[in-house]
């Protein structure tokens, strides 16, 4: 059997020992996921670092530490699709983002314990630990803050709605105004919304506006001849 031949007191207990770290590190911070009611919890965060500690501890067994080292990018590129999976994207709202970066770090946990270093493995836990605990009062914080329009960084896109034969005007005439009112136009969009129907949009460069400013802008394209409808809108920059 070739287990017979393989099988070695002394290495197995130090494999033990480095799953039974990882299981109990990665039960910390799944319980504390838990107890927040996120999608992967208890049992998730528990298996992915007892996984990513029995991963590397086969490699470092087998080959030694440079095959080891391998198989840490692997868990690394690995955890990536896993943590994929728990982001959604809803709207303009992005949920998740959190639970695969924790996720992540349940990854970093067992492969610091697969290769026996216990103290790291402790250390990344508690620094786990306290990003998703003692950081919490000041992100509540910060978004309790009143945002201030002039130097908040988004999106910013102005939208026009005219017929083809008012089309070229009124594009030369976002761009004008935009530049006038010191709002480069990075990128500027023409879509056929139906018949006799086309959609301008001016995209913003990436800056801060007023938006006393821009609504200005807008009334003035608005007022334009053959311009049905104009709006604009702000999206944050992921």
């Amino acid at each position: 059997m070739r287990f017979l031949e393989t099988f070695a007191l002394g290495p197995t207990i130090d494999s033990a020992f480095s799953l039974f770290v990882a299981f109990i590190l990665g039960t910390l911070v799944g319980a504390e996921r838990e107890y927040r009611q996120r999608s992967a919890g208890l049992r998730t965060n528990t298996l992915v670092a007892v996984g990513a500690a029995a991963f590397v501890d086969l490699a470092q067994r087998i080959a030694g530490d440079a095959e080891s080292v391998r198989v840490i990018s692997y868990v690394v590129s690995g955890i990536g699709f896993l943590g994929a999976g728990v982001i959604m994207k809803d709207g303009a709202n992005v949920r998740g983002l959190n639970t695969a970066a924790t996720l992540w770090c349940s990854a970093a946990i067992g492969a610091c314990a697969g290769s026996d270093m216990m103290a790291e493995a402790v250390l990344v836990t508690l620094f786990v630990l306290a990003g998703n605990t003692l950081l919490r009062p000041l992100v509540a914080r910060i978004e309790r803050a009143p945002v201030d329009e002039a130097t908040m960084e988004a999106r910013f896109e102005l939208r026009a709605m005219t017929d083809p034969e008012h089309l070229a005007a009124v594009r030369r005439a976002l761009i004008l105004r935009l530049n006038a009112a010191n709002y480069p136009v990075g990128d500027i969009e023409v879509t056929e919304r139906g018949d006799d129907v086309m959609e301008v949009t001016a995209v913003l460069v990436s800056t801060a506006v007023v938006v006393a400013e821009l609504e200005r802008v807008t009334s003035e394209i608005a007022a334009l001849p053959g311009v049905t409808d104009a709006s604009w809108e702000r999206s944050t920059l992921e």
